[in-house]
């Protein structure tokens, strides 16, 4: 059985300590690859690092996270085009509009989004895109012609049913981590009523740890336990859920495994 897990930030100050146990324990809950997406040019060099050393399990992403966007953001967009024309990126991202905690730089986020899906364009690479308390702004950008032929995931999806019924039907992915097991939260009712086939599965780490781990460290091996809450809602078997999250993660980031 191989999981892959499509959102984490190991690179980040909270593995440090212990980057290399933490690696070889998703390994031996048979999550065998990690997606690793960007947050900003302050953490670069440190998951460029991170990848160079786990280059066989650990792909990089390039973007610039929706929170990092302020007035000045077109050098930290520059940075970002600057080392995909250098280096091998599986995907643009982590990208997109963030509307929960401040409003300040919303035409900013605006913006530096579309810019980044030019991005995207650019070097035919999907996007994985950050959309807390932003789809009905982010969907009408998507929905311009321009933009219909990327790929995207919807990171930590926040959203509807109905929406996801939308989004999935436009061939986009919805990605499901730790919150599915959160009560109340909302995600396990769109993962029941959807088909696996239009699901990732992602941690956030070291944010968004699933329970029994919830307000403890988020890690990559946890990928095991939300693949099996899935299953459990959806009536398969732990493989299944692995299976197709799997293969849908190879197609859509382009993976070499």
């Amino acid at each position: 059985m191989i999981l892959i897990d499509t959102h984490t930030h190991l690179y980040l100050e909270e593995f440090q300590s212990d980057i290399q146990e933490t690696i070889q324990r998703s390994k031996e809950n048979d999550v065998k690859y990690m997606i690793i997406p960007n947050i900003d040019s302050s953490s670069i060099f440190a998951m460029m690092n991170l990848c160079d050393t786990y280059k066989n399990c650990c792909f990089p992403c390039m973007g610039v996270h929706p929170s990092s966007i302020k007035e000045d953001f077109n050098k930290e967009i520059n940075m970002a085009k600057e080392w995909l024309h250098k280096e091998k990126f599986v995907a643009i991202g982590e990208i997109g509009i963030d509307l929960y905690w401040d409003k300040t730089y919303i035409l900013q986020q605006i913006e530096a989004f579309k810019k980044q899906l030019d991005l995207a364009l650019e070097f035919n690479l999907p996007v994985i895109i950050h959309s807390r308390n932003s789809l009905h702004e982010i969907i009408p950008i998507l929905n311009e012609k321009k933009y219909k032929p990327i790929k995207a995931v919807f990171h930590c999806y926040p959203g509807s049913l109905e929406q996801a019924i939308d989004l999935t039907q436009k061939g986009y992915k919805l990605g499901i981590g730790g919150v599915i097991t959160y009560k109340n939260a909302g995600v396990a009712n769109v993962v029941k009523e959807l088909p696996l086939q239009n699901m990732v599965l992602e941690t956030d780490s070291p944010y968004l740890s699933p329970v029994p781990f919830r307000g403890k460290r988020n890690e990559s091996a946890y990928i095991k336990n939300i693949a099996q809450f899935i299953a459990e809602i959806k009536n398969v078997s732990l493989e299944e859920v692995a299976d197709i999250t799997t293969q849908s993660a190879i197609e859509l980031f382009k993976l070499e495994i």
